[in-house]
């Protein structure tokens, strides 16, 4: 029973925001996995295309447009994901150029931010682009 007990401690603490471990885990990868479906699956490949396109301007770029909303609520989940230790950031930012992405984009959550006096928008992902360099 003891065994039991020591088992549970572990899974709680995988999943506290300040969790140790040096290498991510099958739960990191099955959630990393559900991610990239969950992405294909509300169009994250056309919305990257579009913000990685030659026309698009981030400097103009507005949170309105459908493409650039979606990469930002993508990008926010996974930043709250890996703020609060439910995946690891290391193996997110080996998969991701969350950097990248936060360039294109961050513009237009910055001017959304001031639209609406709310600091805290997107500010997960941005932590998480930030955190990448």
């Amino acid at each position: 029973m003891a065994s039991n007990v020591a088992n549970s401690t572990i899974k709680v603490q995988g999943r506290c925001p300040d969790r140790r471990r040096d290498v991510a885990n099958r739960e990191d990868a099955i959630l990393l996995v559900q991610l990239a479906q969950w992405g294909s699956t509300m169009g994250i490949e056309e919305a990257q295309h579009a913000v990685w396109s030659d026309t698009f301007d981030p400097e103009t770029a507005s949170a309105e447009d459908v493409l650039v909303s979606r990469i930002l609520t993508w990008g926010e989940t996974v930043g709250t994901l890996t703020k609060n230790g439910l995946l690891d950031t290391d193996l997110v930012l080996d998969w991701l150029w969350v950097s990248g992405l936060w360039t294109r984009v961050g513009p237009a959550a910055v001017k959304l931010r001031e639209k609406h006096g709310v600091p805290e928008l997107y500010e997960n992902f941005e932590a998480l682009a930030t955190r990448q360099g």
